[in-house]
């Protein structure tokens, strides 16, 4: 049945607004604001599709009303909720439900000792104390079902617990997650305006790389700007994993996992074991590497496919060379420490490298199958090769950071967390409900995407995920802060609501979900405080004005971008910037800032089609916020008569270290005078998203080596160190 057929199946008689209550009762908007003004009202079609993604039946009259039912008394059929997300600090009540007047016995096993208690009185159980609330019995399924009310205490140490309750002979237990009511910050941000500089990776080659930037040379470029800039962070693009095979997708922000990460940027010769191979080994490494050295100095677009068939051909080699005891212990407890997810994950790409691009055959579409076990066990070589990629890809991530910090940074590296993962990765095979289907993410039209945007990657589904204790969730974000000094989630906006867009639909007609953001923010900063990172949000975009002043108040900072910020038309100025936001000029989906001020963007999506609006109207628009920009930095003393390109680029920036930000980036190719777009929005293969060398502003490559010799980077660099 098509979605026009299911919604006509709705009688007009009273159900469209059953349905529209049954989409409320599940967090799914029937109405939300349109970018620049207005109200979108959904459609039946849309939310019958939406409804059916949360696995609520909705396609008929019947099944409405049932479902409508069936969501007034949800929360009564079980003993305890699927999982509790408290704050430190913060007492809640917790509603227990049993059959009318039967006694209920609740208590919480703690996931370690209380810090306070000395070793003899460690307290692993505490019991919770009932409180006198009177709740009117409720008739559920034919039974009538009491309410007791317990109290959490606000004295739980932070962590994951499991809470207990025993009634009529019955042990029920649930997840209680005690999360820190804000993340501890670190001097250094809460009173210090601290800067670093943003990066692609893949497009930062050194003359050792094999076609495209990898870990080694965000070390060594950590290791520079820490010594000879000051800077205290990089940022990189989402290091999650790709495809095993080619042709792997270019974009870092459609991942097949966002738990794990892509082995394309391990840097072969770092590996321990590659300096033990034997002569006709080491032979087999360097012709491996032969086709795709020449690639660090191509201008053209990046080939992560050649790159990754050399790289995969000389892992393989180095992957039977023998382990010392202690290398061998340490990568079994490695693949002991990420637990089923990771034999999972391994299996998958197993899977994948066999079937060759073959469609999956319906037997190999469960992973809890007897014939993906039978796989496993018959692939077991190459589901090893692929957990040994995991952690290779670890410890040269660690090295990374521990490079950073040991060069004086006080953050280090800032890792990046897509939104969502390919819909047809590894994540969507391994956590089955967990994430809705016949639903992608995207967004609803705004100024730079008039046409709104399709991501098509399947949304956490917030219903299973709830009743998984959030584990998956969990165990994406512990993987993405190791060794990191700073996680930037990207949209975290999608914690709080994301917008669903059914299969077979243009963005225009999708809508808003609603996710538990406390519990959400909550798991966030207690994974980042036992990790030691900060957290920055990416909150652009359509929002609701609460949104950002819950971040701050967890101690998340937020994202400024210098185009985005406004007062009165006019460029905010510095001092009015919120202090908990990092604080840019542009971002990743915009030229570098010399194209933006030469009104690039307009003149690309004119090329590719993507305007809905006069190109010259706009042209006219991009000139006007160029000359308001300008207007600012003069009045500041900033720039001069008639500024150049270079010093305007400057002056923003020091526009920006005079803020009130926490932190302030530069992006890698506004200091070498980059012009080119690395991604388009909206786009597919009408441009060369995700592919774009690091060039400067003649297109000539520069290479991690020669960075420093750049005058305009020195320049740029010198102006951002010395302008507080």
């Amino acid at each position: 049945m098509s979605l026009d057929d299911q919604t006509s199946a709705v009688p007009d008689d009273g159900a469209p607004t059953e349905l529209r209550e049954l989409a409320a009762a599940h967090g799914v908007l029937t109405e939300y604001h349109r970018f620049g003004g207005g109200i979108a009202h959904v459609s039946d079609a849309t939310l019958v599709a939406v409804l059916t993604a949360l696995g609520v039946a909705a396609t008929t009259r019947q099944e409405v009303s049932q479902s409508l039912r069936r969501a007034r008394d949800d929360e009564w059929r079980t003993v305890l909720p699927p999982t509790v997300v408290a704050r430190q600090g913060d007492a809640r009540d917790l509603p227990v439900h049993v059959s009318d007047g039967a006694s209920v016995h609740v208590w919480v096993e703690l996931d370690g000792a209380e810090p306070e208690a000395r070793p003899h009185e460690l307290r692993r159980r505490r019991d919770l104390e009932q409180r006198d609330v009177f709740v009117t019995p409720r008739e559920v399924d034919g039974r009538t079902v009491g309410r007791a009310t317990f109290a959490v205490p606000d004295d739980l140490p932070l962590g994951w617990h499991t809470l207990h309750a025993l009634t009529e002979g019955q042990e029920w237990s649930t997840t209680l997650v005690v999360t820190p009511a804000r993340l501890e910050l670190g001097d250094d941000i809460e009173r210090d305006q601290v800067w670093g500089v943003l990066a692609q990776l893949y497009s930062v080659r050194s003359r050792t790389s094999w076609g495209m930037g990898d870990l080694a040379d965000l070390a060594d470029l950590a290791w520079l700007t820490a010594h000879q800039a000051g800077a205290d962070f990089v940022a990189v693009n989402p290091l999650s994993a790709a495809e095993p095979t080619v042709p792997m997708t270019p974009s870092p922000y459609l991942p097949t996992s966002r738990r794990f990460g892509n082995p394309i940027y391990v840097r072969v010769e770092d590996i321990l074991e590659t300096a033990y191979l034997s002569a006709a080994d080491r032979s087999l490494v360097e012709w491996a590497a032969d086709p795709v050295r020449d690639l660090d100095t191509d201008a053209g677009a990046l080939d992560r496919d050649a790159v990754w068939e050399a790289k995969k051909a000389a892992l393989e080699v180095v992957h039977t060379a023998p382990r010392r005891a202690a290398r061998q212990a340490a990568y079994e407890a490695f693949v002991e420490s990420q637990g089923q997810g990771l034999q999972d994950f391994a299996t998958w790409c197993a899977l994948t490298e066999e079937l060759g691009g073959a469609p999956r055959p319906d037997e190999l579409r469960d992973p809890w199958s007897p014939a993906v076990a039978a796989a496993r066990e018959r692939l077991a070589e190459r589901v090893d090769f692929y957990c040994w990629l995991q952690w290779v890809f670890d410890e040269q991530k660690h090295a990374a950071q521990r490079t950073a910090l040991e060069a004086g940074m006080r953050v280090g590296i800032m890792h990046d967390l897509a939104v969502g993962v390919h819909p047809a990765g590894a994540d969507v095979w391994a956590l089955g409900d967990v994430l809705a289907h016949g639903v992608g993410v995207g967004a609803p039209p705004d100024m730079y995407n008039q046409q709104g945007q399709n991501w098509s990657q399947p949304p956490w589904n917030p219903r299973t995920l709830a009743r998984a204790g959030y584990g998956p969730y969990r165990d994406m974000l512990r993987t993405a802060l190791r060794h990191a000094g700073a996680l930037r989630v990207d949209h975290i906006l999608g914690l709080f609501r994301l917008f669903w867009v059914p299969d077979g639909m243009r963005p225009t007609e999708g809508t808003y979900v609603r996710y538990d953001h406390d519990a959400l923010i909550g798991i966030l900063c207690l994974e980042a405080q036992r990790a030691g990172a900060v957290v920055i949000g990416e909150d652009l975009g359509v929002f609701e004005p609460w949104v950002r002043d819950y971040l701050a108040s967890r101690g998340v900072l937020g994202t400024s971008v210098f185009w985005f910020e406004k007062s009165d038309g006019r460029p905010l100025p510095p001092e009015d910037y919120r202090h908990l936001t990092f604080a840019t000029v542009g971002t990743h989906d915009m030229p570098p800032t010399a194209g933006y001020l030469a009104g690039e963007h307009v003149d690309l999506r004119e090329r590719l089609g993507l305007l809905t609006e006069d190109a010259q109207v706009l042209r006219a628009q991009a000139r006007a916020e160029r000359d308001g920009a300008v207007l600012a930095l003069s009045e500041r003393g900033l720039v001069g008569d008639s500024p150049s390109e270079r010093e305007v680029v400057e002056g923003l920036h020091r526009y920006l270290r005079r803020s009130r930000a926490a932190l302030v980036g530069v992006q890698l190719v506004d200091a070498v005078g980059e012009r080119r777009s690395q991604n388009q929005p909206g786009t597919d293969t009408e441009y060369p998203n995700w592919k774009v060398p690091l060039g400067d502003s003649a297109g000539n490559i520069v290479l991690v080596e020669d960075l420093f010799d750049n005058a305009r980077l020195r320049s740029l660099f010198a102006a951002v160190a010395s302008a507080r």
